[in-house]
């Protein structure tokens, strides 16, 4: 009998708090292929990219703690949110190639009886489905194939670049100017990929405070290449990525002059479609681009 995989799961904070019905799908996906998933209720927020730039010492220590809870439990940690791959991730490689920083780190990490060990891989849901799980055996448990649907993949920076860093966490090599982990994803599922320009650029999340426009031009380019592309939705591994996509559309459509909307779903809602989960069980209702295709 193999071995059942499990992870300590890092939500991070917006499927906690934004997109639930991310958090709900990743429970019924894994449910449903046998994974279990042990919740790091302990952990905080990553930085969200913004806390690094303010304080980068701080930041180290704070993915380094949330790394700590799953090295405590002896577990990779896998995240559902590219930004937390990319910190987390960017933490872990810098604390295992620096033993000065890694020293500082761990002395302030003592104050709370914690110590970084390094002995935790950290990678995102989408590759642990890839690379640990499998596609051929995504495959034998479709029951839904996804063939009458032309999806568009969006990919989203964190996860795929810097490259050196994201291929450091999983098997699957990961090319940030072709990226195609996605796209085989959608194949196993029996879908029919979409190719597009815009499908490993940014969404514009990050550049929402400091520039709105051109991250509303981003975003309205991403949904603009799906759908000239044929697409009949759109699917994302990052949930930051799905805000922007699912709930900023009359910005960006404003923004590029020509009205763009379609349905976005998360990566795991579209891996549970193909497992047979109901959508309530799923959280397709609660999109705020009405999902009107099941």
């Amino acid at each position: 009998m193999e071995k059942k995989l499990t992870y300590a799961l890092f939500t991070g904070c917006t499927a906690k708090e934004s997109t639930p019905e991310q958090l709900m799908s990743t429970y019924a996906v894994a449910k449903k292929l046998g994974i279990e998933l042990v919740e790091l209720s302990e952990a905080t927020c990553c930085g969200a990219s913004h806390l690094q730039d303010y304080d980068d010492f701080l930041s180290l220590v704070l993915n380094a703690r949330n790394i700590c809870y799953a090295e405590s439990r002896g577990m990779t940690m896998v995240t559902i949110c590219n930004t937390c791959q990319l910190n987390t991730a960017m933490t872990k490689h810098r604390l295992d190639s620096d033993p000065e920083l890694k020293a500082r780190v761990n002395e302030k990490l003592a104050e709370v009886g914690l110590e970084y060990k390094g002995t935790s891989k950290i990678t995102h849901f989408l590759y642990a489905l890839i690379d640990d799980f499998g596609l051929e055996t995504i495959k034998e448990k479709v029951v839904t194939p996804l063939s009458q649907f032309n999806i568009a993949p969006f990919y989203g920076c964190h996860n795929i670049r810097p490259s050196e860093l994201q291929n450091e966490t999983h098997d699957s090599a990961e090319n940030a100017y072709n990226p195609n982990s996605l796209d085989e994803l959608i194949i196993a599922l029996g879908g029919v990929n979409v190719d597009y320009e815009e499908k490993n650029k940014c969404c514009g999340f990050h550049a929402e405070l400091q520039a709105p426009h051109t991250a509303a031009v981003l975003t309205g380019k991403a949904l603009m290449g799906a759908m000239d592309a044929n697409a009949d939705w759109m699917v994302t591994p990052c949930p930051l990525c799905h805000l922007k996509l699912d709930t900023q559309y009359e910005h960006a459509s404003h923004a590029v002059g020509r009205d763009v909307k379609m349905p976005v779903l998360h990566m795991q809602q579209m891996v549970g479609l193909a497992l047979g989960c109901a959508p309530s069980e799923l959280g397709l209702q609660h999109h705020v681009s009405k999902v009107n295709f099941v």
